[in-house]
Order: structure tokens, then C-alpha cells, then sequence
């Protein structure tokens, strides 16, 4: 498997926008673009997670190097500044390859130069490593200029506003302090000598930040650089990380991550190049929480941690259909120690404090993770002993009341929020202006709770426990019809209440789509319909119809205009997953159905070479072109497409 890139492509216009990611299980990533141009304050080879995996800091922005041949001067480093481009490395690009690792080939004359860059699984460390073919003897003369940081990974530096310190160890490592307490930031060469030369790299300047309305110039610390003088062909390596690198074994480590690879590959057992790049993506998410011991999921690169919701949405995609049951019952068990008062946490901070609670809906999808967990595994042992209490004290706290007035009306129905507080997942918010209100009785809120309190009704009839599950959740369905069947429009309302919401949105999808749905057949099939009508974008759902009061075709601008359409139109590629299979289910799997199910994947597939690449973006462009915007690679987007192709295509 791989994805290659030429020289048609290698260039601002093709290759700016085509991003590369590395992660080392903790959190930690690096990440830049084909063309080896940082367009965004989280590019960079070393963001390392010091409290996995939160603490995220840049350390390490990028290596540039002055190539020599004979005394003539080839500059390789690719920078924007405000004025332009002040090097452009990328005219000597030859090749990009992103597996099993990116690898840069340069052809500077005629010695070639291969880049090859790969993180340490379970380190805050980043190899670099220089192959050169110098077939014709050239007298070749190579300068590495490490650009250093040590900020917060959603921040920006300016010159000295940090008191770099640098010590050199030997000739080939040196170590830096950028203030007092700092993480040391270790730079270090198997062959290069290193000769301390500090100096600034000033306003290198993130054309992505700036269109996203923030601070889009920083500089960088360049504490000297590596040297290395050659006649003939060879190889050489640069490690950057957090800890002391006592002796350099770039062909073990490389073998290493390699077979890490390869196993992952073997274990989830699939041939076709779409799902086992999805596997090798999944991988970039699930990760260590240092506080618990045990496994979470990033919810998307650069700049998420980790979220309930997102996490339960995902699981299936990235820990059953890779087989991974080990790391899904410790996500599983992860949140399971985070419930209090039913409520499953929203999301970890960044700098590791306590959980945010606001959620109505994640609770709900932790129903669904642990039935999809038992579908895959048989493993009602770990479910009863360790998860039912969890799931009981949810169901409680749910039909009695909970924090933020989540609580089940007389009706059966959940309701939760208030006209301040947002709770389910279209929770944007532009000072006081809540962009969504979505408070009261949201539709997938509820098709999740229907959905929970049968799964429920299942596992305490399978146990011999006495049912207090199944009539609820048939007075729930009863009532649910009632309240959010749109006679006029043919589909679901987005709120059901006093007053329902008749805004033609994708919630309604989630009705068909779960494993005990709420609809009877005519009415889910008329929910695909009109979904698919009005909301599918071929890489998503809008989460808006066009013709809806309130619709934004783009997302882009500043933050309040951003916000703005975050859920005003904005296509989901989370969502794909879900419409896909409520189709194929409201069909009843027919041949059809799967042809259809094909076609709607297909964007997707093509998808994996146009932004992050072999990932899958977290939003799109709700107006053509679609252009995908957000994190270039977003967990549940990656295991809902890998969900749907793996259950409703290859129907597994």
C-alpha cells in the first residue's frame, strides 16, 4: 500500500494543502505537508504530549537543510514569510511517499537525497533519517538547522520570549532548556557534528491560521546545526526528543515501527487498500491516558484530546473492525471510572483538569460502543461484571434527572438543556449566541435512548434479571412517533416540544441507523429519502438543508464566522457512516442497496489523497467544491467509514 506524489503535484499549488501525520500513542504527533511547508502552528516534528495525552507542546518546528554540491548552494527548506516564499526547497522535490513512512526525494543535481521521518511508538521521539546517493563523487557538504520551540501547541512564540539555553553534550548532541522547568528538548546525530550557533528563523508565517482569523506569524529558535561533509554515497541520522538518546539504531527502530505496522495489518485481516489505510489511520487515535493506565481515543489531529461522545461513536470503527478488543475494553473501562451522575464526560481538558460534563448524548452512544463491543467480542462477562452497573446507573440518573435538566419527561422522551446550554453535539457558540439551540427533546437523543433501553431489556432478559427496560422503551417508541413524525415533510423533527423543529437536519438519520430503530419501515425509508435529497455532499451530510433559514455554504473566516456555520450546513463525514447504513437497512440489504452503498462510499476513498492523507477530514464545504476544512484527520470520521465498509459493504 501506498500513496505517491510526483512533481505536478510537489509544488504550493498541488502540494501546500496535501498534510502528513505521525503519532506515538501518547498524544504526541508530527505533521506538515508534502512539499515540507508548515501552513498551520500545529505542523511541526516533535509535538510531544508531556501528560499523556494532554500537555501537547511544540519542541521541534521542522529541520531545514543547506545542501552543498561542489561549493554551489541548494537551499531544501520550503518557508513562507509575509513577503512570499523565502525558500523554495520544494523545486528540488523529485517524490513524496507517504508509506510506511514520508519520505521527501530530493535530486539536487544529480545526488539524490531521501528524507525519511518516523516517530518511536510510546516516546515523545522523531527520527529523521538522510539516505545519499552520490554515485558520481560529488564533494558534498550538508547543514541541518533545527527549528526549536517550546509553546503550548495552540500558541505562537515571538524572539525571546523564551531564554533558550543549549548544552552541547558531545560533538553530535546537544541539549536545550527553553526556560526554567522546561521539558529539555534533545537533538542529537549518529554521524553529523553539531556546532552551537544560536539565532532566530523570524516571522514564519501559517497561511492556514491566518484564514482561520488567528495569529498566522511566529519565530523559531535555531540553537546552531549539524554538519556533515561527504564524498561518496551513505546515510546518516538526526533523533529529537524529550530524553537523552544514549546511542542512535535507526535500522532497529525503523524495523520496529515497521512490524508494529505490519501486525496491525495482519490482525485486522483485510486486503482491499481502503480499509487497511483506515486500519493504519485508526491507529493515529487510540492512544494512553497516563492517568487512568489505559487506552482513550484522540478525537481529532491537530488539535483535539479526548471526548466522550466522539470516543463511543468511534470505537466500533477504530478498536472491533481492526480487532483491537484488548484497547476496546480499556476505552470502555476508561470511561466507564469517568461517570458520575450518569453522565459520561464530554471532554478532557488539555491541561489535564478535572472532565467537562455537558453532554446529553454521550452517555447514550456508550450504550451503542458496548453493543457493538458484544456483537464483535461474546465478551458478556466483562459487560455484566464491569459495564452493567455503569449502564444501570445511566438508565437511573436519566429517568430521575440529572445535571444540566437531562432528565426523561412524563411522555418517556429525554429532554435536556435550557435556552443557554447546549448539550448534544451541534453545540457551537459565539459569545452568548448559541448558534444551535438544540435544548429540550433533540431526535437522536432520543432514538438513543429507545435504543439503550432495549439493549437493556435484552441483557436482563439474557441474565434472568427482571425487565424494567422493555415497556419503557415501548411506551418511548410510541410516544417518539408521535412527537417527531413530520407529517408535511415526510421526516423526523430535529426537536420534538411545544413547538418542533421542522429544520430539515441529519440527527434524524441516527433513527435508522442504530441497531434497535425507532422507525418503522416507511418512515425510515422516507427519512433516507429526504436525508439523501437534501443533505448528502458525497463526503458527508449537511447538517443543514440548503433550503433551511440559516444555511452556510462555507466554513471559513473567523472563529465567529466559523462558528457560525459549524453546524449551519457543514458537511459531517462522521455521518456518511450512519446514512449508509440506514440505507442498506431500510432497503433490507438488498443487491441494489449495496451498489447504491458503494457509490455513496466512493468520495470517501478518494478523499484519503486530497487533505490528510490516508485519513479522513473532519468537515467539508457544504457548497461545491466541498473543499474539506477542520482537522485533517478526525477519529470518527476515519471509523465510520471503516464501520460501514467492513458491516454494510463486505458485510461482516
Amino acid at each position: 500500500m501506498d500513496l505517491i506524489f510526483g512533481r505536478s503535484e510537489l509544488n504550493p499549488d498541488q502540494g501546500a494543502s496535501k498534510e502528513w501525520l505521525l503519532t506515538n500513542g501518547m498524544g504526541g504527533f508530527a505533521s506538515s505537508t508534502i512539499i515540507g511547508l508548515n501552513r498551520r502552528r500545529y505542523h511541526g516534528l516533535l509535538i510531544a504530549a508531556l501528560n499523556p495525552p494532554v500537555d501537547r507542546r511544540l519542541l521541534v518546528a521542522k529541520l531545514d537543510e543547506d545542501f552543498y554540491v561542489n561549493g554551489e548552494r541548494f537551499v531544501l527548506g520550503t518557508n513562507q514569510v509575509r513577503d512570499g516564499y523565502a525558500q523554495q526547497g520544494y523545486r528540488y522535490l523529485l517524490r513524496f511517499r507517504r508509506y510506511p513512512f514520508p519520505e521527501y526525494i530530493y535530486l539536487i543535481k544529480d545526488v539524490f537525497l531521501i528524507k525519511t521521518i518516523f516517530m518511536l511508538y510510546g516516546e515523545n521521539t522523531t527520527v529523521v533519517h538522510y539516505r545519499i546517493i552520490n554515485e558520481y563523487g560529488r564533494d558534498l557538504k550538508i547543514f541541518i538547522f533545527p527549528l526549536v520551540n517550546c509553546r503550548d501547541y495552540h500558541g505562537t512564540t515571538y524572539e525571546n520570549s523564551l531564554p533558550f539555553q543549549q548544552n552541547q553534550l558531545d560533538d553530535r548532541q546537544v541539549r536545550v532548556d527553553s526556560f526554567p522547568g522546561a521539558p529539555p528538548i534533545y537533538l542529537c546525530s549518529d554521524r553529523a557534528e553539531f556546532y552551537v550557533e544560536p539565532s532566530w528563523y523570524r516571522g514564519m508565517y501559517y497561511s492556514i491560521e491566518d484564514i482561520r482569523g488567528l495569529p498566522a506569524y511566529e519565530d523559531h529558535f535555531i540553537p546552531g546545526y549539524f554538519r556533515l561533509d561527504v564524498q561518496d554515497s551513505g546515510e546518516f541520522t538526526v533523533v529529537l526528543s524529550t530524553k537523552a538518546v544514549p546511542e542512535i539504531d535507526y535500522q532497529g527502530w525503523r524495523d520496529r515501527q515497521q512490524r508494529r505496522q505490519e501486525e496491525l495489518l495482519r490482525l485486522a485481516g483485510y486486503r482491499d487498500f481502503f480499509a487497511r489505510t483506515l486500519c493504519l489511520a485508526a491507529d493515529d487515535f487510540i492512544v494512553w491516558r497516563k492517568s487512568t493506565g489505559k487506552k482513550t481515543v484522540i478525537a481529532g489531529y491537530p488539535w483535539f484530546s479526548d471526548w466522550g461522545r466522539d470516543a463511543m461513536i468511534a470505537l466500533p470503527g477504530l478498536a472491533l473492525c481492526t480487532k483491537r478488543f484488548r484497547d476496546a475494553r480499556e476505552i470502555l473501562a476508561t470511561f466507564a471510572a469517568y461517570v458520575k451522575d450518569g453522565l459520561l464526560p464530554n471532554m478532557f481538558p488539555d491541561a489535564g483538569e478535572e472532565p467537562i460534563y455537558n453532554t446529553v448524548d454521550a452517555s447514550l452512544w456508550y450504550f451503542y460502543a458496548v453493543q457493538k463491543y458484544l456483537a464483535y467480542t461474546g465478551d458478556y462477562r466483562f459487560v455484566r461484571e464491569e459495564l452493567f452497573p455503569v449502564l444501570r446507573s445511566v438508565i437511573d440518573n436519566y429517568r430521575r434527572g440529572t445535571r444540566f435538566q437531562i432528565g426523561m419527561d412524563r411522555d418517556g422522551l429525554v429532554a435536556g438543556g435550557s435556552p443557554g446550554i447546549q448539550l448534544t453535539w451541534m453545540d457551537a457558540r459565539v459569545g452568548d449566541w448559541v448558534v444551535t439551540p438544540r435544548h429540550g427533546k433533540p431526535v437522536e437523543v432520543n432514538a438513543l435512548w429507545y435504543n439503550a433501553l432495549m439493549f437493556m431489556s435484552e441483557l436482563s432478559k439474557l441474565w434472568g434479571l427482571q425487565d424494567e427496560y422493555g415497556s419503557l422503551a415501548a411506551q418511548v417508541r410510541r410516544s417518539f412517533l408521535a412527537a417527531f413524525w413530520n407529517e408535511e415533510k415526510q421526516c423526523l423533527y430535529d426537536v420534538a416540544g411545544d413547538e418542533p423543529d421542522p429544520s430539515v437536519r441529519p440527527n434524524q438519520i441516527i433513527a435508522v441507523s442504530l441497531p434497535y430503530a425507532v422507525l418503522p419501515k416507511e418512515k425510515a425509508k422516507a427519512v433516507v429519502r429526504r436525508v439523501f435529497e437534501e443533505l448528502y455532499v458525497g463526503t458527508g451530510l449537511r447538517s443543514l438543508s440548503p433550503g433551511e433559514p440559516g444555511f452556510q455554504g462555507r466554513y471559513q473566516g473567523d472563529q465567529y464566522s466559523r462558528d457560525a456555520a459549524y453546524h449551519q450546513g457543514t458537511a459531517w463525514s462522521w455521518l456518511l457512516g450512519h446514512f449508509i447504513t440506514a440505507y442498506r437497512k431500510a432497503f433490507d440489504y438488498s443487491q441494489e442497496s449495496l451498489v447504491v452503498a458503494r457509490l455513496l462510499l466512493a468520495p470517501l476513498k478518494d478523499h484519503l489523497c486530497e487533505q490528510g492523507l490516508g485519513t479522513i477530514s473532519e468537515i467539508f464545504d457544504a457548497s461545491y467544491p466541498f473543499t474539506p476544512r477542520g482537522c485533517f484527520a478526525q477519529a470518527w470520521g476515519v471509523a465510520e467509514a471503516l464501520r460501514c465498509f467492513v458491516e454494510d459493504l463486505k458485510g461482516e
